[in-house]
């Protein structure tokens, strides 16, 4: 059984000029506009775009302001070689930011990490504060002039900005004696693509100055360390600031037996720096702590660990912030899964706002504490982050983007269900697809309801049915609802392709029992669902049969190693930083201690696509980052040998290939490596797709 039918129209800005998708270069041109933040009073709106450099070899970002009526045309605040991010309003409306740009007022330093930067409302902006290790995640209260940063320091340093126990003082001595090397004493060890050490991120507070500095002095901030001594127990966590500026609250990890974590819930009094735990349970990981506006509650993420047996769950908590000691946190909505979601407290201390994962979405829902009554506010299938609410409880701002829609900065009346967003002029018109967004709906064997968004290209029909070619998400838990970058499927829709984008079992937005369909079992229902829907899709008659491949990244990237080793049906699969040995891949990712809780060692033997090597018959394109913590480069070159020692004829004739780079990690970020990837995939594809030969990039050459 299967439908398919056309998207409804999402109300997104104005579309621009047609941009040619079918030039990368392009592509990698348009302005990607990420994060939000809203000033104490609710009159400004500033959000981050990112453009390339003049070289085109880098990503450069600038803020920009958006007007919250949606009268006045966007601005452009800041501008530098450099680049800024990481925006935030002090409470008397001066714009904070982070930047690694010069300092017009200190020795010009071109490795200078970020430093923290402040934009009066009528002023030029300067420099407030460094450090040596740099600083990210500025955090500022609503009421109160003050200020949070995270910043890298090395163990045994102190606050001081000079003298021998200073953190400069030990980065020089490392730097004079050319030490890259680290001494480990527990677990991890890295992170995604970044090693762990020698240093360790700490929060530092410090007081904004309350008036401006007379001429000739430096408007500067002193640092207070909050977290002295943290070790590894903060190098992945989240925080916020109370309102009145007195109470940080952050994540903290807690290491215990056999490599094993857990992130608890700590308060930690600016003045004086005493210490709280508010919540810390061995069996759940917080997340995304929110203090409401009256200082009463922290709201937070709750994500209980998994089993073999047992996926996680995540809810949305409230613990009191004045609490005496560890409590079990109140759960608020029973039972709903939260994924994809950051709580955002309303004016009133008594209303929550997240966006949530919900079938091809993530709209943004209202939450009623105390009953926990929740009402969907968007009723478009965009996906919303970035929420900001309006000091008077009456709007929502947030980033909305969705599959066939760039982020741009909206707003939502912050009461009344299923609204369709407006969208606040922005600093970029959104680009025009070539081609339509529709839905399609299948039913899984075991009754499951499936749906995936399909994007066809203009010009498809029955005299002209175009090739399909399957995109596999990532995660596992995750889903296609998103505007993507990366794996931008409109490129692909350009060059003549439909993309299929489903959300097979292991996909968040569709309930706790559809998630747990394949829970252990990666090569059953997750595998079975994705060709079920393909046959669904493959029913119009304006899509090719007879031309489809594969795709995959991380988890997709396993499941397109699966459907390899388990079908010949496509002409041709890409596999991008895929996990292929598990018993090799399990200790040797970032987090094996995740890993430990996923499968037990007869589940992955049950599921391991290395073991199905000599069934592979289709062509494969193997793509892999050697900085990829996270799916360990000994994961590609061992697919790699696989594949080539299972080839009998003449190497030349290989039909499998390799795009390897030294210095990417599991997503590939720079732009000219970006373009590479794409002219390397659609070269594989169209030469066993549509049978051309094929052609080498020329930077490949």
């Amino acid at each position: 059984m299967a439908s398919s039918s056309p998207r409804p129209t999402d109300p997104v800005a104005p579309a621009g000029p047609a941009v040619p998708f079918a030039d990368l270069d392009a592509f990698a041109a348009l302005p990607r506009l990420s994060g939000l933040a809203l000033s104490a009073d609710g009159t400004r709106l500033v959000t981050s775009v990112a453009t390339l450099s003049p070289d085109a070899t880098r990503w450069v970002g600038a803020l920009w302001e958006v007007d919250p009526a949606g009268r006045a045309p966007a601005r452009r605040l800041t501008r530098s070689a450099k680049g800024e991010s990481s925006p935030r309003f002090a409470a008397d409306g001066t714009l904070l930011f982070t930047s690694a740009r010069p300092d017009p007022e200190a020795d010009a330093d071109a490795d200078a990490p970020a430093a923290l930067w402040a934009l009066p409302p009528g002023g030029e902006a300067h420099v407030l504060g460094t450090r040596p290790g740099g600083v990210s995640g500025v955090l500022t209260a609503r009421t109160a002039h003050r200020v949070a940063v995270r910043s890298p320091t090395l163990p045994g340093a102190d606050a001081a900005e000079e003298g021998p126990t200073s953190d400069a003082a030990r980065r020089a001595a490392r730097k004079d004696r050319k030490v890259s090397a680290i001494l480990h004493e527990g677990y991890p060890v890295r992170y995604w693509d970044s090693d762990l050490g020698p240093d360790e991120n700490r929060w530092l507070a410090a007081d904004l100055p309350s008036a401006p500095a007379p001429a000739g002095e430096r408007p500067t901030v002193t640092w207070t360390d909050l977290t002295p001594a943290p070790g590894r127990s903060l190098h992945e966590g989240s925080a916020a600031l109370a309102p009145d500026g007195e109470v940080l609250v952050h994540t903290e990890k807690v290491f215990t037996a056999h490599g094993d974590q857990h992130d608890r819930l700590v308060a930690v009094a600016v003045d004086g720096g005493a210490r709280r735990v508010l919540v810390d349970d061995p069996a759940t990981d917080l997340s995304a702590p929110e203090v409401s506006p009256d200082g009463r509650w922290v709201a937070a993420l709750a994500e209980s660990h998994s089993t073999p047996t047992q996926p996680p769950t995540v809810r949305l908590v409230v613990v009191p912030l004045d609490g005496a000691g560890p409590a079990a946190p109140r759960v608020v909505v029973p039972d709903w899964e939260v994924w994809g979601g950051t709580p955002h407290w309303g004016p009133d201390s008594r209303t929550l706002f997240l966006p949530v994962d919900h079938e091809g979405g993530a709209p943004v829902f209202r939450v009623d504490v105390g009953s926990g009554a929740v009402e969907r506010l968007a009723g478009d299938r965009g996906a919303y982050s970035d929420v900001q609410v309006s000091p008077d409880g009456e709007f929502v701002y947030a980033v909305r983007s969705a599959v066939d829609a760039p982020p741009t900065v909206v707003r939502l009346a912050a009461a009344g269900a299923d609204q369709q967003p407006v969208a606040l002029p922005g600093p970029a018109a959104a680009p025009e697809l070539p081609g339509t967004l529709t839905e399609v709906r299948a039913t899984a064997a075991d009754g499951s309801p499936l749906r995936a968004w399909l994007a066809v290209p203009t010009g498809a029909g029955p005299d002209a049915p175009a090739p399909l070619l399957l995109w596999i998400h990532g995660g596992p838990l995750g889903s296609w609802n998103a505007w993507s970058w990366r794996w931008n499927p409109w490129l692909a829709v350009a060059r003549g392709y439909a993309v299929l984008l489903p959300d097979p079992g292991l996909s968040t937005g569709y309930g706790a029992e559809f998630m747990a369909r394949g829970w252990g079992a990666w090569g059953a229902e997750p595998y079975t669902d994705l060709l079920t829907i393909t046959d669904a899709a493959l029913e119009r008659d304006d899509l090719d049969a007879e031309r489809t491949a594969a795709m995959g990244g991380s988890f997709g990237g396993y499941m397109a190693n699966w459907v390899a080793g388990h079908t010949d049906r496509f002409r041709a699969i890409v596999t991008h930083a895929s996990l292929w040995a598990l018993d090799q891949f399990g200790p040797t990712t970032d987090g094996a201690y995740y890993w430990t809780r996923e499968m037990t060692p007869e589940m992955q033997a049950a599921n391991d696509p290395a073991a199905h090597a000599g069934n592979i018959v289709t062509p494969v394109l193997v793509v892999h980052g050697d900085k990829d913590y996270r799916v360990p480069i000994g994961e590609g070159l061992r697919l790699w040998w696989a594949l080539n020692s299972a080839w009998e004829g003449d190497p030349a004739q290989m039909p499998h290939k390799f795009l390897y780079y030294p210095d990417e990690n599991h997503w590939v970020l720079s732009p000219q490596h970006a373009v590479l990837w794409y002219e390397t995939v659609f070269a594989f594809l169209a030469t066993h797709v549509h049978g051309v030969e094929f052609q080498v990039p020329d930077l490949l050459r």
